[in-house]
């Protein structure tokens, strides 16, 4: 997702700063290479260090490729709606966090190519009359299922959203939790983050607007697919 920085050269790491300095080491950028190098990494820990607790605690933290969040992966920066009539979800989660889209995507704008969202996080969940739709600039692509009397189903579901709607009820609420000890679902956040969790979740009605979805399993009976005029 980042750049990664320059990194030491092997076997002078900043846990070992000393291994490679005898004389025959090869030295070709200078006597003086290895202590700049060395001053570069403990520069780049003094700042990484000085990053305010305030971004941390509001969600900036970019922790995507590390697993910690839902998506672990680049978000193309298309919102798609999806819509349910009803939801129902044992171990649930919910905490903030960033997309971030490939570099150089057309559909950064201004935003630097990263989405402040909210991801929530379901162990198990059934959802009735799903609709997902996804504006391609003049038509929709569309997709439902569970219309019949088998619901759509996953496991391990996460969805990162900037909207979502609904009439929810939860069983055993816990409510602002740090997101890094987080345990229903088995999605932890970022440290410092703010979360809540729940045993059971109900949304009738839902509506999202999301950038991503994830799911170990995803069952879609009577799956359609097809371009529409209109959306979700």
């Amino acid at each position: 997702m980042a750049s990664s920085p320059d990194l030491p050269s092997a076997g002078n790491t900043p846990e070992n700063p000393g291994s490679d300095t005898s004389s025959d080491a090869p030295n070709a950028a200078g006597p003086h290479a290895g202590g700049e190098r060395r001053g570069r990494v403990r520069a780049r820990r003094a700042a990484v260090m000085a990053v305010p607790a305030t971004l941390v605690a509001a969600g900036l933290a970019v922790l995507t490729a590390q697993g910690a969040l839902g998506v672990q992966f680049a978000i193309s920066g298309m919102p798609f709606t999806v819509t349910a009539t009803e939801l129902n979800g044992t171990g649930f989660e919910q905490f903030g966090g960033l997309d971030n889209m490939a570099e150089g995507s057309p559909n950064a704008g201004d935003s630097g190519g990263q989405v402040l969202i909210v991801t929530s996080a379901i162990k198990h969940a059934t959802l009735t009359k799903l609709c997902q739709s996804v504006d391609l600039g003049g038509t929709n692509l569309l997709i439902t299922a569970g219309s019949g009397a088998e619901k759509v189903s996953a496991t391990d579901l996460t969805t990162d959203s900037t909207e979502l709607s609904g009439d929810a009820a939860f069983n055993n609420i816990e409510i602002g939790n740090d997101a890094s000890t987080l345990t229903k679902a088995g999605v932890k956040g970022p440290i410092g983050v703010f979360s809540q969790q729940a045993d059971t979740v109900r949304i009738a009605h839902l509506r999202q607007t999301n950038y991503a979805t994830t799911a170990g399993v995803f069952k879609l009976p009577g799956l359609k697919l097809r371009f529409s005029d209109s959306g979700c």
